[in-house]
């Protein structure tokens, strides 16, 4: 029995397996700097391993490669599916093609006289100073205006002009178009006309077809043509992902994350869910495990090579309906996760007076300069100039035949130019250490920005939570992001390294159903609203398509004041006057007040079916050494912080035991990642082998 549980990143690809397979773990066993390996109950191990997402010289898919490496088969080999028992991913394909605009060639077929909608759309102006306006560019390629309509109350008001339809298709068919998105105004109520066109244009031969009032039944001809486009745009790229990812691994259960934090089976991922794949998991895999640690109120941050994710959790996943992402608007349920360009392959430049961090990223090839692959000075280079990160206790990944360590000469003699670049330019004396601890500090700020965006910009109090760090970079870091935001404890996972991909083990299966409503919230209103739930309940049943032993619905409703568009979430009950003082809590602390001569309207309800899945368990670690006894240290290693070197030790953190506590500065060293923990810093180990950092009281 083999579970793989995959994340492919920007910079790295993690994977954390299960298996009770002892032929693979004897083998696996012999190579202990490429795969780290763990006792479960029950005569079970758990493998964690990473590889770059790119290495053409290489491999083709890392996943399947990885997958490979587990198994012990080389690249010719077909995999043994057979052992294989699931396979849980998530992924950045479909993120990369909208960042890049590298999805299918669309043809957008909306109601005559809208041919412009989406790209007017609704006259957002982000920086209102900016002289010069410039629109993201369109992902549709072509526009079909056809003459159809209904009223707003269902009356046919002008029949679909089927011939020109036909005609118009067939026209951008024969160009080589073979993805639709269709979008008519008042389809989330009354969907005929959109059914009809879907019908012409599957006859036609498209092989993707869209339709908004599956897309995002609700109501706004704008948001739900922009998500109905994407899901066009991209569930082409994706499904030739899965299917080459498919064809390597024959009747292999396939699953992969959405960007709700739940599961999908694979013939079911579509383009519109499937943006926040990858940071999804991490959301999951922070929150289960700080669940499982005894924090309720956690704020999880992911730092890997490309990016820095954040997002706010206290007691429930927090969603949002409406969001841009590269530029793209969607309207459907997605985490809250507020992204950042700024992580370990962040690049590093001086504009002549002052430092710059990202948001360009070094990525996996060519690398941040360490790698040995002639990249610029990045986030993880000042980290090598500073001596939190070093060459012995980072995988030796690098260089052509990919078995080098990273390179610190070049990052010293790099840095020692830039000093003096930057000393001709200012005139101002520094050194190596302090220009690449200027970097960090920029850094720190930038990540330390986009955590108060979700939590203090929201009437949070920050320092009442945990930090739960996590991601390849998250741990060198953790220390100066908690001091900058006044968080007083920090917890690291034992997989902190890989905690993305261990997410996906820890998902449950979940399908959520919108439904649009439009009114105001009154007792009258409960039974329609009761009525729209079973409705809704039973559309993501049928999505999980299983007996599942384990289900849980929740059902919610997004309130508004009538004449604003900011809704809220709220548990739906009988009651409305329930519902009507959750509202009211949560309008107070997100905006500082309440309305109560405003009318609430129901803008819309939805019902989140969730099959509860078996997850992986995590050992108790029982202490061999005295009370008395404190760990030792590997070696001594100079380190820059405080804008001083210290002499920090350096510990392993599979020789640490439980009750184990370090004082900073220190180094921590994983398989997986590296810990620093700053001076006025204390880590200690736990039963569960979790990693606390509590800030020291002076």
């Amino acid at each position: 029995m083999l579970k793989v549980f995959a994340d492919r990143g920007g910079t790295f690809t993690d994977i954390v397996a299960v298996t009770n397979n002892q032929v693979i773990i004897d083998r696996l066993s012999r190579h202990p700097e490429r795969f780290l390996i763990v006792s479960l109950p029950n005569q079970q191990w758990i493998i964690v391993y990473k590889l770059l997402s790119e290495n053409p010289e290489q491999y083709q898919d890392a996943a399947i490669q990885g997958i490979r490496d587990i198994i012990g088969i080389s690249g010719n080999e077909p995999i043994p599916t057979e052992a294989i028992e699931v396979i849980k991913m998530g992924t950045t394909v479909a993120t990369n093609a909208l960042l890049e605009r590298k999805g299918d060639r669309v043809v957008l077929i909306i109601t005559k006289g809208f041919k412009d909608a989406l790209r007017i759309g609704y006259q957002n102006r982000p920086n209102i100073f900016a002289r010069q306006i410039i629109l993201p560019t369109m992902l549709y390629e072509q526009v079909i205006e056809i003459n159809e309509r209904y009223d707003a109350h269902g009356n046919e008001l002008i029949p679909v002009d089927i011939q020109k339809a036909k005609k118009e298709l067939q026209a951008f068919y024969n160009i080589g178009i073979r993805s639709c998105a269709i979008v008519f105004m008042h389809s989330d109520r009354y969907p005929n006309h959109e059914q009809q066109l879907s019908q012409i244009a599957q006859k036609i031969g498209f092989t993707q077809i869209s339709v908004s009032h599956q897309a995002s039944p609700l109501m706004k001809l704008v948001s739900r043509g922009d998500t109905t486009v994407v899901d066009a745009y991209l569930t082409p790229i994706l499904r030739r992902y899965v299917n080459q990812i498919a064809s390597q691994l024959p009747g292999v259960k396939l699953m992969f994350m959405k960007s709700d934090g739940g599961l999908v089976a694979a013939q079911q991922f579509q383009g519109k869910d499937s943006i926040l794949s990858g940071p999804a998991g991490g959301i999951v895999g922070a929150v289960q495990t700080s669940k499982r640690a005894g924090f309720e109120s956690v704020i999880t941050f992911d730092m890997g090579g490309t990016s820095t994710d954040v997002a706010h959790f206290k007691g429930e996943y927090e969603r949002q309906l409406d969001s841009e992402i590269a530029g793209a608007r969607m309207r459907v349920p997605v985490l809250a996760i507020n992204t950042i360009a700024a992580g370990g392959g962040s690049i590093l430049f001086f504009d002549g007076s002052s430092y710059r961090v990202g948001p360009q990223s070094a990525g996996s090839n060519p690398g941040p300069a360490c790698y040995r692959r002639g990249g610029p000075l990045a986030v993880t280079d000042a980290n090598v100039m500073l001596g939190k990160i070093h060459p012995q206790y980072f995988p030796s990944v690098f260089g052509i035949d990919g078995n080098l360590p990273l390179d610190k000469d070049t990052v010293i003699q790099q840095f020692t130019q830039l000093a003096q670049d930057i000393q001709g330019a200012t005139l101002n004396h520094c050194t190596p250490e302090q220009v690449a601890a200027g970097f960090i500090a920029i850094a720190v700020e930038n990540m330390a920005n986009a955590i108060k965006k979700i939590s203090l910009q929201r009437g949070y109090d920050v320092s009442q939570y945990v930090l739960c760090c996590f991601g390849g970079a998250g741990g060198q870091v953790a220390c100066l992001i908690a001091d900058t935001l006044g968080i007083k404890k920090i917890f690291l996972h034992p997989y902190a390294g890989v905690l993305s991909a261990y997410g996906m083990g820890l998902a449950d299966v979940r399908a959520i159903r919108e439904g649009g409503v439009e009114q105001p919230l009154t007792q009258a209103l409960i039974p329609k609203l009761q009525h729209l739930m079973e409705y809704l309940e039973t559309q993501a049943r049928n999505e999980i398509n299983e007996l599942p032993i384990q289900i849980e619905i929740v059902r919610k409703v997004n309130l508004k004041y009538e004449g604003t568009n900011s809704t809220l979430s709220v548990n739906f009950a009988d009651d409305w006057v329930l519902m009507q003082q959750e509202f009211e809590v949560k309008h107070q602390s997100r905006y500082g007040f309440i309305q109560l001569e405003k009318t609430l309207i129901v803008e819309s309800a939805s019902v989140e079916v969730i099959q509860k899945m078996d997850t992986p368990e995590e050992p108790l670690i029982i202490r061999t050494r005295p009370l008395d006894e404190a760990p030792t240290s590997v070696e001594t290693v100079r380190m820059y912080s405080t804008d001083k070197w210290h002499d920090t030790p350096v510990y392993r953190r599979e020789y640490l035991q439980p009750e184990d506590s370090i004082n900073g500065p220190a180094i921590v060293v994983e398989k997986i990642s590296t810990i620093v923990v700053e001076p006025n810093w204390q880590a200690r180990l736990t039963e569960r082998n979790h990693l606390i950092l509590q800030l020291i009281n002076k």
